[in-house]
């Protein structure tokens, strides 16, 4: 994304929202016209000041139209952007931000929605329960956290529970006679048509998505945060790109992308792990491997597209509509 696409806010509030979980409140500069709209299930990519570009998802409802706010837990593996967000960042601090992309959009009209989340997964499910409870359309939410201490929102979504709806579950698995949601059994007593909706860490996300393979597709949805498996940086193959005629071979410890910014190429990029379809291209010739979370089974298997920031080539040439 080019920096004249960017937009700059001012960060305006921290609040914590359990331990080693912030949320950010960020609004535009005095004078600005406002903030683009968003829906449900929408992130935004942050410029961080150290030169990181990290991407969250929106937790306040889409209905606000003057402010972006997100949630971010301090990662113990942090790579340098949720360290950075809890250590480095202050209120009055001005940032360059994108405008909202939705990658894990909501269904309004679904006859009935199941909300799973697991830890700060949470975050763009809130987001869509407020919205769902806007409309006035039905729906379950179970939320999944070691413990209470580690649980973002703990107290309005308690209030929610007690006085809007109370078919919202917490499943502490932590804590003294808790146990890990069988995630299985919730989907077998969950009713056909329903639209269920999952994100949290990768075991429960796998978890799910066995779980859920006999489902329709078009029901079931899945957001990851972070990359199943390791960029492919093995190298030995030759990234053709159609437009210009340039032909770069793709040395070992170099990921496609980083062999295209090297020679100046011009190609969106965000998150450089495969989880936010930025940097998706089109494939002309060759057999991708794909290493993403953002594509489909099926868009996989088409090798019609991939995403450059993290994926490799199965095939000597790859020829990319670039």
């Amino acid at each position: 994304m080019s920096d004249s696409e960017l937009i700059r806010a001012e960060l305006r509030s921290i609040t914590r929202e359990a331990r080693d979980i912030n949320s950010y409140e960020f609004r535009p500069l005095p004078g600005a016209t406002g903030l683009p709209e968003f829906t449900a299930g929408a992130h935004i990519d942050l410029h961080l000041p150290n030169g990181m570009v990290r991407s969250y998802s929106l937790s306040n409802p889409q209905t606000d139209r003057n402010r972006y706010v997100v949630t971010v837990a301090k990662d113990a593996k942090s790579r340098g952007g949720s360290k950075f967000m809890h250590e480095s960042l202050r209120v009055g601090d001005v940032l360059p931000i994108s405008a909202p992309r939705n990658n894990f959009p909501l269904k309004e009209d679904a006859a009935s929605t199941l909300l799973i989340g697991g830890g700060i997964g949470i975050t763009p499910l809130w987001c869509m329960a407020q919205r769902l409870q806007q409309l006035g359309r039905p729906w379950e939410m179970i939320y999944c956290t070691r413990t209470r201490e580690l649980t973002a929102f703990l107290e309005t979504l308690s209030a929610v529970r007690d006085t809007v709806n109370p078919k919202l579950q917490f499943n502490f698995d932590g804590e003294p006679g808790g146990k890990m949601l069988d995630i299985a059994a919730v989907l077998a007593r969950t009713p056909a048509g329903t639209h269920i909706y999952c994100c949290g860490p990768i075991p429960m996300l796998n978890a799910f998505e066995q779980a859920a393979a006999s489902r329709p597709a078009e029901e079931i949805h899945v957001e990851y945060f972070t990359a199943k498996d390791a960029p492919a940086s093995s190298g030995g193959f030759t990234v053709v790109l159609q437009r210009s005629g340039k032909e770069i071979f793709i040395k070992e410890g170099s990921t496609i992308l980083d062999s295209l910014l090297d020679l100046g190429v011009d190609v969106p990029y965000s998150c450089m792990e495969g989880t936010c379809g930025e940097c998706v291209t089109r494939v002309i010739s060759g057999v991708p491997d794909h290493r993403d979370v953002f594509l489909t089974k099926d868009e996989q298997a088409s090798n019609e597209k991939m995403t450059v920031c993290c994926s490799g080539s199965k095939s000597e040439r790859l020829v990319l509509d670039l």
